[in-house]
């Protein structure tokens, strides 16, 4: 299974970083390494002094698909989820700004917690779906999915053309602003709407 991630994709976030607002959406991978499951708790990796989280919808691919139309990609994915994309910020600041992949900062192992799946029913609006991530209490991220640049239809026609999506192939669609540092013993709970779907702990 692949993890297909989509950076900068709120507006807000890429001013956040001071990089540019794409023009088309920004793909990168995960190996099924990075995935964590069952709210075990990450342990911070003694690479990096600058750990941050990012929460994101997650959608899970339901059948094989590819060259997927806008207009037919809802039948593709049938539960969503939100994760973390844990990225090691100064490993992705010095690779960035040598003009290198910056693959490390993202792909290590634990970097993509995932949440309980719930299904995509008829009544669910992809395109406007609240959620936020709170640390120890404290909203620290809320978005909604108005807010993406590229919607969760256009990513799935978008990756589909290079690759073929596969079932349970896993696409991680963006984070809005208020990324943030993680520090040892925070508890990191995410909700979608008010129902939470993932809580763990940073050791």
């Amino acid at each position: 299974m692949k993890i297909i991630c989509i950076g900068l994709n709120y507006r807000n976030h890429a001013l956040e970083l001071g990089w540019p607002v794409p023009d088309e959406p920004v793909v990168f991978l995960k190996p099924d390494s990075s995935i964590l499951k069952n709210n075990k708790p990450f342990f911070l990796p003694d690479f990096s002094t600058d750990i941050h989280y990012e929460v994101e919808v997650v959608l899970k691919i339901s059948k094989l698909g590819k060259g997927i139309s806008v207009k037919f990609a809802p039948r593709y994915f049938d539960e969503i989820t939100l994760g973390i994309d844990i990225t090691a910020r100064d490993l992705q600041t010095r690779l960035k700004t040598a003009g290198m992949p910056w693959e490390l900062s993202k792909c290590f192992d634990g970097a993509a917690p995932l949440g309980r799946f719930i299904p995509v029913k008829g009544e669910t609006d992809m395109a406007n779906l609240d959620f936020r991530l709170e640390i120890n209490g404290k909203v620290v991220q809320r978005g909604n999915t108005s807010d993406m640049i590229f919607g969760c239809d256009k990513i799935v026609e978008y990756v589909s053309r290079f690759f073929t999506l596969k079932t349970g192939d896993l696409i991680f669609t963006g984070t809005p602003p208020g990324v943030g540092q993680l520090h040892k013993n925070d508890n990191l709970v995410a909700y979608l709407g008010d129902e939470p779907l993932l809580d763990f702990m940073i050791k």
